[in-house]
């Protein structure tokens, strides 16, 4: 078994250890799938994986299996496109999407790099073709073989649904234009490329230099053969609106021909997460019984901190946001709230914070808030599947006050990195306190006798916070 593991610490191997031992003489203990909260109410839904998923487990192992000894894919031998001209880009896509964290990253990590390679595939391709779509039917089969290629190198095996993607993405849609030749007589292209082959991820997402400069391409050859643009904004038919966002993505395929895919893909990932990060992922149930123990004055603390401890329970349940994220996500819980007549700031009473409002990693009741700016899942041969998490950086939720409108995240006040403050261009080993690896071990767990998929638990190596209390406490609660 692989027990040489990246940060790994001596109680992370006795509880492993443990566990194995325990699972043959214990199988009542493991007969339904691993709770993480038992105190949640019965009022919220259960929401399906794909709109706000289940509780995610709090340790799951990394199938090295399928990244080691990658199976061969099945294609259609129909697709037109050179998938080798964005192999590294599909790699890491595999591992953006790997099977059991597709879910739960999908919204900030795995369907923005999933679109990015779609987008880049079909852009060098044009370089050969001449045309920056693909028809209908070629569509099928490359979709079809990017999802085999994928799945090959462990991504999950239900892609198309968890990011929506269709054949249609891959072709033309509804845009009039798709010849390149075509594309170069209604686009000013030195504009466009001047404004987008180098972006900085954070004042794009302010100042829209090269947004812009691709929604006016987009409008240029939206209007072939068309007045959309002489229509006022307020008055633009839904038609001509998908018409531009569909030449929008014939404008992002042209950048994608004019610049080396690992940077096309910089750029591409950096323009979709100026849209990530300005809306809150999560889905909230009503808050009524929130209501109940917070409503005007605060008469009993306890019982409101409690109710509101147990609604934030279930938001920390659905998905890995940023911390931009966060932040729209405690205004919008907020200005829920004060429509049910909740007042008071909750967020200051009962010490919520924005890492709360994120999935939680393990039991260490602290909410793994990926970076604002654009980031992937990493693999190696030791730690498996990691992801880097801003877990040193404990911002109070803020709570706005009543004249207080939505801002944008340009204008907000609150000081939140983009990335892990100590983490940056520093190894796990040399920043103990500040650094988490949510890192899996499937070869630890493989020789463990009743072991299934559905009791899989991902080992958070978590350095200097795995204590031996916190397991036992898990082992025997």
């Amino acid at each position: 078994m692989l027990f040489s593991l990246f940060c790994a610490m001596p109680f992370l191997f006795l509880f492993l250890l443990l566990l194995c031992t325990l699972e043959s003489h214990s199988s009542n203990h493991l007969q339904g799938p691993v709770r993480l909260d038992s105190h949640v109410g019965t009022m919220f839904p259960k929401p399906s994986p794909l709109g706000s998923p289940q509780p995610f487990l709090p340790l799951a192992p990394s199938p090295l299996a399928p990244f080691t000894n990658t199976t061969i894919p099945k294609l259609s031998g129909l697709c037109t496109l050179n998938f080798t001209t964005a192999e590294s880009l599909i790699s890491v896509a595999a591992i953006d999407c790997w099977e059991v964290f597709a879910p739960f990253l999908a919204n900030v990590i795995c369907c923005p790099q999933l679109e990015a390679t779609l987008t880049i595939l079909i852009g060098q391709s044009s370089k050969h073709t001449n045309v920056l779509a693909l028809n209908g039917t070629d569509a099928k089969h490359c979709l079809a073989d990017v999802e085999q290629i994928l799945m090959g190198q462990g991504a999950t095996n239900n892609l198309k649904q968890i990011c929506s993607i269709h054949s249609s993405n891959l072709t033309e849609a509804s845009c009039p234009v798709k010849n390149v030749n075509d594309f170069y007589d209604m686009v000013d292209t030195t504009k466009l490329l001047t404004a987008c082959e180098k972006i900085d991820p954070v004042k794009e997402c302010c100042y829209q230099i090269c947004q812009n400069a691709i929604l006016e391409a987009a409008k240029a050859i939206a209007s072939k053969g068309s007045d959309i643009l002489e229509i006022d904004a307020a008055h633009v038919q839904p038609e001509h609106s998908s018409r531009v966002n569909d030449c929008r993505n014939v404008v992002l395929r042209w950048l994608a021909s004019k610049l080396e895919p690992s940077h096309a893909k910089k750029v591409l990932r950096g323009l979709s997460n100026c849209n990530v990060n300005k809306v809150c992922p999560l889905v909230f149930p009503d808050t009524k019984q929130v209501a109940k123990g917070c409503v005007d004055e605060i008469s009993n603390k306890t019982a409101c901190c409690n109710a509101m401890e147990s609604y934030v329970s279930h938001l920390q349940k659905q998905s890995f946001i940023t911390n931009l994220q966060a932040l729209d996500c405690a205004e919008t819980l907020a200005m829920k709230m004060k429509r049910s007549n909740i007042t008071a700031d909750v967020y200051g009473l009962c010490h919520i914070s924005l890492k709360d409002f994120s999935l939680q990693v393990g039991n260490q009741e602290a909410g793994c808030l990926l970076p604002s700016l654009p980031s992937d899942a990493t693999f190696d041969s030791v730690s498996g599947i990691s992801f880097l998490c801003d877990l040193n950086d404990n911002i109070p939720a803020p709570w706005p006050s009543t004249s207080q409108l939505t801002s944008s995240s340009c204008n907000k006040s609150i000081n939140i990195p983009a990335l892990p403050a100590a983490a940056s261009s520093q190894s796990c080993k040399r920043t103990f306190s500040s650094c988490i690896v949510c890192s899996l071990i499937y070869e630890v767990f493989k020789h463990c006798l009743k072991f299934k998929l559905e009791y899989m638990l991902v080992i958070n190596i978590w350095v200097f916070k795995l204590y031996y209390d916190e397991v036992m406490n898990y082992m025997f609660p």
